[in-house]
């Protein structure tokens, strides 16, 4: 139904039938801020998508029409600029530079954006836009839009750059590569530095429920940006002592300790956060392949207070519904997801008490803050496919 709607709202919009391209969004049941950091981290996509309809110009221009922000913009693909103007459609236009840095010859094309992923609640909407913009331009520039692992990283990691430069939020791998690469059912466990990655079936009697706390999420906010710096600056002293270390991936917890004395204690709480957030990563992944859900829930509030408290990126909201989702009946475990500073957590909710779960977790976090939460109930998804063809 919403297939064919946006097909013929396209053909009202622009007299031609599209393509259709879809990307999920994500969630992150574990190892936040490693990402950047060439660590570990298990995000799985959702079923909330981004829809991009496509088809070709007889020119160089991209009109592009958001559904959601209710506008239309264009740029030249010969002079599409390459600094951030804070606008939604630095997304479309960083990915079309990447692809055309990357060698790809675009074509002018006609767009039209569709999303059910909530924009400012950190399940990646921004991710879900790019990897779906890169496979309609992929498509309509007659490049084959290959179904292979390789082609898909490659589209993870020319996405993400497209965000780093072009919209100017430094983020990792992560976001990028869960929505071109998904599996539903799975979850993932990513190595950020080598993008290896294996799938983790997640137990068919689990539920993955979000709560958004209605804060909104900023990623390319200030904040988000130091804490990257904040990393490299304790590289940059941790390397007086540990010849070699690219990134605090390289760093162990036995050095993080013994090499303390040697940094400002802001600089030593990140990158503990980081360095433990690893190991909690790898260990979350035991946990799920030997089905111990109790210690994969450990882990996610041991995550969630070391991104409280040494990283300092949650916030009153975000730790509230963590706090009221611990005294739950059914829950495994809960967590900030994202980047932080407001924006959802993630719970792993028994199935047969999924509902009974939302109801409660809703009325009590209205109840303390005055601010009714949206909950979405996910099965992990496939990544970003054509659809529609």
């Amino acid at each position: 139904m919403l297939i064919e709607r946006q097909k013929k709202t396209f053909v009202e919009l622009f007299g031609a039938v599209p393509q259709i391209f879809s990307a999920p969004g994500r969630i992150n049941l574990i190892g936040e801020h490693t990402d950047y950091n060439d660590g570990f981290v298990m995000p799985a996509a959702i079923d909330f998508h981004t829809w991009v309809a496509i088809a070709r110009r007889h020119d160089r221009r991209v009109v592009i029409h958001s559904e959601e922000w209710k506008e239309t913009a264009e740029f030249d693909l010969d002079d599409p600029g390459s600094s951030p103007r804070h606008h939604w459609t630095d997304y479309i236009r960083g990915v079309a530079l990447q692809l055309r840095a990357a060698g790809r010859q675009l074509n002018g094309c006609n767009l039209l954006i569709h999303s059910d992923v909530p924009m400012g609640a950190g399940l990646s909407s921004s991710a879900a836009l790019e990897v779906a913009s890169a496979l309609s331009f992929l498509h309509v520039s007659d490049d084959e839009v290959g179904n292979s692992t390789i082609d898909r990283i490659r589209i993870a990691k020319l996405c993400q750059r497209a965000e780093n430069e072009t919209v100017g939020a430094r983020c990792g791998i992560m976001d990028q590569f869960a929505s071109a690469n998904g599996r539903a059912g799975h979850a993932l466990l990513l190595d950020c530095r080598s993008l290896d990655f294996k799938l983790l079936p997640l137990p068919g009697n689990v539920s993955l429920v979000i709560c958004n706390t209605m804060i909104p999420h900023r990623n390319a906010s200030g904040e988000y940006n130091a804490r990257r710096s904040q990393c490299e600056e304790g590289v940059r002293l941790y390397a007086a002592n540990i010849p070699g270390i690219r990134a605090l991936r390289d760093v162990t917890v036995d050095q993080l300790a013994r090499y303390k004395q040697d940094l400002p204690e802001t600089i030593f709480r990140r990158c503990r956060h980081v360095v433990t957030e690893n190991e909690r990563t790898k260990s979350a992944g035991e946990a799920l392949e030997s089905g111990d859900l109790e210690r994969f829930g450990e882990l996610m509030y041991e995550s969630h207070r070391s991104l409280r408290d040494d990283y300092e990126v949650s916030c009153d909201e975000l730790d509230l519904m963590v706090e009221l989702a611990s005294a739950l009946p059914g829950i495994y475990g809960a967590r900030m997801t994202g980047g932080g500073f407001g924006g959802c957590t993630i719970n792993l909710v028994h199935r047969n008490m999924t509902e009974e779960f939302k109801d409660a977790i809703a009325a009590q976090y209205e109840n303390k803050t005055g601010i009714r939460p949206q909950i979405y109930v996910s099965s992990a998804a496939d990544g970003a496919s054509a659809v529609g063809l």
